[in-house]
């Protein structure tokens, strides 16, 4: 029995040992497992922390912070108004394609085209643009600045939409400066001169040379403004300025109208006669040469 409990003893005191032994082994043990808790803690804090300003975002009314008269209470974010229609890289409203699509269309289908009024102040330019254009709100689109006046007009020509591009330039000397921008890119230029005021009309060949300088291809018209009070003058000084205005009109290659804004006398078909020569359209204009009419030369 002696011999059996010190056997037991010995065996009891190893295991004890071994259990010392082994203790120490416990402590990384412990430390990883903490250290894996606070992450846990860690990561689920921030992800309430999202949650709770998701849900501020979603509040109704809007009024979810302090303050707000409404905080407490939320709903679900809903569906978008409108079914988006998926573009590849973005999201856009059901439809958007097609609004694009035909303002596109339409921008494509527009031709746009310059045109550039030239001559000495107190001649009638911008009554002649302000007679073309209209005045009634819906085809007029002016700008005016100091010594530049510009209107547009759009119109369908056998399908297609033109919209011209008018270009008025002041006759005084400090809008002389605009001559290089009104007429750059321009596909014809109006020389116009008074039909009662002889001055203007010798005027006429230093507006050609000026605007040759920055335009060569533009199509060049010669225009005699107030035709209505130019046939109220005497058959002899009618003769002299009509026979002066067509050699000018020669040696400028130009075509020559006299127009009247006042009655609307030749103002449309100056456009159209740039229109069709632009286009190659069959309408052609008829010469007029006539004293006491409205002359028409080319």
């Amino acid at each position: 029995m002696t011999t059996a409990a010190a056997v037991n003893a010995a065996a009891v005191a190893q295991l004890c040992a071994g259990a010392r032994r082994r203790k120490p082994a416990q402590g990384p043990r412990v430390d990883l497992r903490w250290a894996r808790l606070l992450r846990v803690a860690v990561v689920s804090r921030a992800l309430r922390v999202v949650r709770d300003q998701l849900l501020a975002c979603s509040s109704c009314g809007g009024g979810g912070g302090p303050g707000g008269g409404r905080g407490g209470r939320y709903r679900r974010l809903g569906p978008p108004a409108l079914a988006p229609v998926d573009r590849g890289d973005a999201c856009v409203p059901a439809g958007a394609d097609d609004a694009d699509d035909a303002a596109a269309d339409d921008a494509e289908n527009v031709v746009s085209l310059k045109v550039s009024l030239l001559g000495d102040c107190q001649i009638g330019k911008t009554s002649f643009m302000v007679k073309y254009v209209g005045d009634d709100g819906e085809e007029q689109n002016g700008l005016q600045m100091t010594g530049l006046n510009l209107m547009d007009k759009t119109m369908a020509v056998r399908g297609a939409r033109i919209a011209y591009s008018i270009w008025d330039v002041a006759g005084d000397i400090q809008s002389i400066d605009h001559i290089p921008i009104a007429c750059k890119d321009a596909v014809a230029i109006l020389y116009m001169f008074d039909l009662t005021s002889r001055c203007t009309l010798n005027n006429i060949l230093d507006w050609y040379e000026r605007a040759r300088r920055w335009n060569k291809t533009a199509i060049p018209i010669l225009i005699g403004t107030k035709f209505d009070d130019f046939a109220q003058l005497p058959l002899e000084m009618q003769w002299a300025i009509v026979n002066q205005a067509r050699a000018y009109a020669r040696a400028m290659k130009a075509t020559l109208f006299f127009s009247s804004a006042t009655h609307n006398i030749n103002v449309n078909k100056i456009f159209k006669f740039i229109t069709a020569k632009l286009f190659n359209l069959p309408w052609t204009v008829e010469r007029n040469l006539t004293i006491g009419e409205p002359i028409i030369d080319f």
